[in-house]
């Protein structure tokens, strides 16, 4: 096990140029990111391509062993990630944030070495015998983001390397040193050149993207910047998973029960500060009980602690930029100024150190307010009111993105019904946003195409070969 300061150096010390990473909670330098070029990226790629061969040939059990002791590697410096993660991204410790999420990446490691997959029949007839086999790839581009830095690749790199490939790891640059530290832990135990960190900037990301080396690329950001992959792509023909933005509805039933899904309610809007994907966005609420939902969840909000990440008792912490600090200080601003009632929050303080928007909670707002139809990606949450449930579907599907959504109810067969006519990948009942490793996740619409996790996502990552006789 590594200290804190060991932990940082070993990824600080590169030669080359660097650029400083602050803390988004105080503005304080957490430590120098190396900042990687193209070239960089051209010896990554072929240190990748000669190393893939040979990892390959190991076979899945071999290769799932390597995977099981890199998390037990992840393990062992999980609370030295925890604090460069809490200073870097501004998640706080505890909750479902920082410790949460590391201890997630040795969880989700161990499921991609685990999940089994095997070669399907799909036809044996006596004359005929067909088989569906996996093969590697061989080479995958990994493009993540810095809200879920270190989890995220790890959904990423997981079942890639699991399939028999060498990946090449680009994140985002804002949050490099958490994606740096935890592939230097996790490179304790693969061999050397397989799984490679370029810290660059967009060229870095352009170039992988169209690279002819690469065959896969595993991309979760923004739309528009997965759209720029699939141009960029075309010309090589790669294969693509990409989870794009989202902007998630949950619709309450009037036969639920305001004070008891409140919590949940908070949680599913509200993880990460709000800095989720698939993130509760907009809430419709019948009119019978919509008064109660806003009571009862503006109660749950205003008992949670935001401050300083390393500070034990927050739960919530800062947005992880400025830029995205304005994008929900302007969609905030615009519900005010429409009228629509502020049930807390809403009233940032411009002179504190660091990113830090309250927790917000918006009622009585028309559905094509900024506010709603905008992903605000931070703590503001918009609460429609609705009459007829024909009307909550219709907005709840009004937009060109379709990630995850809810519907809320203790009549599940109910639920199930409205579930089954939202435009989503993923639509939870009586929860929000509650990812598995062994369920597969994807989105619809301008959300991304493609699945991870479980069987499904190991698939995502092999060539589908037909043996045929």
């Amino acid at each position: 096990m590594e200290t804190y300061d060991t932990l940082l150096s070993s990824i600080t010390s590169a030669e080359g140029p660097t650029r400083t990473i602050l803390n988004p909670a105080t503005g304080e330098p957490v430590g120098e990111a190396p900042v990687h070029t193209v070239e960089h990226l051209n010896q990554a790629i072929e240190g990748a391509a000669a190393t893939q061969p040979a990892w390959a040939a190991l076979g899945h059990k071999g290769r799932s062993e390597a995977l099981l002791k890199a998390a037990d590697a992840i393990e062992r410096s999980a609370e030295e990630l925890a604090q460069l993660l809490s200073r870097e991204q501004g998640k706080p410790l505890n909750g479902p944030n920082a410790r949460f999420e590391v201890g997630a990446c040795a969880t989700w490691l161990r499921v991609a070495a685990t999940t089994v997959l095997e070669p399907e029949t799909v036809v044996d007839d006596g004359q005929t015998r067909a088989e569906l086999h996996y093969k590697p790839i061989g080479l995958v581009g990994a493009i993540g983001p810095w809200n879920w830095p270190m989890l995220i690749t790890v959904w990423q790199i997981g079942p890639a390397l699991r399939m028999g490939n060498a990946v090449v790891v680009k994140p985002s640059e804002y949050t490099p040193l958490s994606v740096l530290a935890l592939i230097s832990v996790i490179n304790q135990e693969l061999p050397d050149g397989l799984l490679t960190v370029i810290s660059g900037g967009r060229e870095v990301g352009a170039r992988l993207s169209e690279h002819p080396a690469i065959s896969k690329i595993m991309f979760t950001g923004s739309t528009a910047t997965g759209k720029a992959i699939i141009k960029s792509s075309a010309g090589t023909v790669k294969r693509l998973t990409l989870e794009l933005g989202g902007n998630d509805a949950g619709i309450i039933l009037p036969d639920a029960d305001p004070k008891a899904i409140a919590q949940d309610l908070f949680w599913g809007a509200f993880i990460n500060t709000g800095q989720t994907c698939a993130a509760l966005k907009r809430l419709y609420v019948h009119d019978d009980i919509y008064d109660a939902v806003c009571e009862e969840l503006t109660a749950v909000a205003a008992a949670m602690p935001m401050g300083n990440g390393l500070d034990e008792n927050n739960v919530l912490g800062p947005l992880q930029n400025k830029a995205q600090f304005d994008i929900v200080d302007r969609l905030v601003t615009s519900a005010k100024e429409s009228g629509a009632r502020v049930l807390l929050g809403g009233n940032p303080d411009y002179d504190q150190p660091g990113n830090f928007y309250p927790t917000t909670l918006v009622a009585d707002i028309d559905n094509d307010n900024p506010l709603v139809a905008e992903e605000q990606f931070g703590p503001a949450l918009p609460i429609i009111r609705y009459s007829s449930l024909d009307e909550a579907v219709e907005k709840a599907n009004g937009l060109d993105v379709g990630l995850g959504a809810s519907v809320w109810s203790p009549n599940l067969d109910a639920a199930r019904e409205v579930a089954a006519r939202i435009d989503a990948g993923t639509v939870w009942i009586n929860s929000h946003g509650m990812v598995n490793p062994l369920i597969p996740f994807g989105g619809s619409k301008q959300s991304g195409y493609g699945l991870e996790f479980g069987v499904e996502g190991l698939k995502a990552l092999g060539l589908p070969q037909v043996i045929n006789g």
